[in-house]
């Protein structure tokens, strides 16, 4: 099958790479759509020293299984179910978890993958596969929501405006809620004004330790630094970026300000998919380009434009 592969220092399209394996309890999915992410721009620069076929975001038809010949997304991590964590009802920290695309599986910028079955939701016929391909980021989004106690009286500020700042605030917009995000291009703040929300440019944002909570979604190694200048005392910071780069930081201002610091990962894949067919997300206009997977290495080189949003590879 063909498939985008990463050896460590380069990504190549394999045109021959072997089909995926399905043990006991896994099954194989046809990508039908799959998204270029801010980590997979990451894991090419030496984030997670990872070696094999890119990709975590999808929507696919199961192969095989309960879910035969049905659209399906996946949940990324692939856990033992009978570690400490696993028990402890924490299976996306499972201690032995390898994760699509990232740890040690191989991942969706190819025809096929593999998943355990558990990991698998049904696509309602209602929601596309543009809008299907969103599910995983979506419920890292969503994630924030079910880790911190956010209100409509609160000062939320996000930093980012790129491919996951843009799905926080639409999730969070989807609630009620009416954050601030910062960010650094024009015209993907104004996809955000569209939305009736207020925007403010990186150039323009003032370090004045007002916001209760501030999302950092910069996808850049000073992104907490950032999110420090702008957070109150005792405020909460949610940190979403994952980098290969790390920066100098002085930590001090989180114990002189006693500040809370929320690391953010994965989230709920069934939550993503019903808040996909109930709300209108306004996802297309996040869609920069569509690129067979023949050419999946230059729709890597695509999605690192600084004014690319999300970048999606078809089999």
């Amino acid at each position: 099958m063909i498939a985008c592969v990463f050896d460590g220092r380069d990504v190549r399209v394999d045109q021959n790479h072997p089909e995926p394996q399905t043990p006991p309890g896994e099954v194989r999915v046809a990508v039908r759509l799959a998204g270029v992410c801010q980590t997979d721009l990451e894991i090419v620069k030496g984030y997670m020293d990872f070696r094999g076929v890119l990709g975590h975001e999808f929507v696919g038809t199961a192969l095989e299984g309960e879910m035969e010949g049905r659209r399906v997304v996946g949940g990324i991590n692939c856990v033992c179910g009978e570690c400490d964590m696993c028990r402890r009802g924490l299976p996306t920290h499972c201690r032995q978890r390898t994760t699509l695309g990232i740890d040690r599986r191989d991942g969706a910028f190819a025809e096929r993958l593999a998943l355990p079955e558990a990991n698998l939701v049904l696509v309602p016929d209602e929601v596309p596969d543009r809008a299907a391909v969103f599910a995983e980021p979506l419920a890292a989004a969503i994630q924030i929501t079910r880790q911190v106690d956010l209100a409509p009286e609160q000062h939320i500020v996000i930093l980012g405006d790129g491919r996951l700042g843009q799905l926080v605030a639409r999730v969070l917009e989807a609630q009620g809620l009416a954050p601030t995000v910062v960010g650094k291009s024009e015209p993907k703040l104004a996809l955000l004004r569209d939305l009736g929300l207020e925007t403010v440019t990186a150039d323009d944002a003032q370090p004045n330790k007002a916001a209760d909570v501030v999302v950092e979604a910069t996808g850049t190694a000073d992104g907490l630094a950032m999110a420090l200048w702008l957070v109150r005392p005792r405020g909460t910071i949610v940190l979403k970026s994952t980098v290969a780069d790390t920066a100098g930081l002085n930590l001090a201002p989180l114990v002189v300000d006693e500040v809370t610091v929320v690391g953010s990962r994965c989230g709920p894949m069934d939550a993503a998919v019903a808040l996909l067919a109930e709300a209108d997300l306004a996802l297309e206009p996040l869609i920069t380009a569509e690129v067979p997977l023949t050419e999946a290495d230059a729709a890597l080189r695509a999605a690192a434009d600084p004014e690319a949003i999300k970048v999606l590879i078809r089999p």
